[in-house]
């Protein structure tokens, strides 16, 4: 199974504080207080990701509630896997994260997402940006939604 990054936990807890902001300053949404507590164990034990079989019940349905508003697939339509590349030039997925990745699990996805954000070689992530972005926003989605980075403090 896949790990859940903790920049990942930190953007669904931004996600949950900005629906959910404390009414004194002090006492915290119930989404929000469950994913700070898995938050705040990574911290501790210097974790940067867990399992996401071992991730409590409530901070995975905040932390899903999230995932659902990020982009699914990092797919440009322009896959070069149909041509036989094992990489996919426009999204930079294998061969095999794209013929899978209807099976993946919400985690495996956003493992995907990261490795590819953090390579950022994939066209996606240069000439073909604007491209992406207009995909987007002809699905309905924001142009803060483009940014898939796990490293983004803010919401997507």
């Amino acid at each position: 199974m896949a790990g859940i990054h903790i920049t990942d936990i930190e953007s669904a807890i931004n996600h949950w504080r900005e629906r959910c902001p404390s009414p004194d300053g002090f006492s915290l949404a119930a989404p929000i207080r469950a994913l700070a507590e898995v938050y705040a164990l990574m911290v501790y034990h210097r974790e940067d990701e867990v399992d996401e079989r071992g991730f409590p019940a409530q901070a995975m349905t905040a932390w899903l509630a999230w995932y659902a508003t990020t982009p699914d697939a990092p797919c440009i339509a322009i896959c070069s896997t149909s041509q036989g590349d094992a990489w996919c030039k426009g999204c930079g997925r294998s061969f095999a994260e794209v013929q899978d990745w209807t099976r993946m699990s919400p985690a495996e996805k956003r493992q995907t997402w990261r490795r590819i954000t953090q390579e950022g070689v994939a066209w996606r992530f240069n000439r073909y940006a604007e491209r992406a972005r207009d995909h987007f926003q002809r699905s309905g989605s924001t142009l803060t939604d483009i940014d898939p980075s796990p490293s983004s403090s803010t919401p997507s």
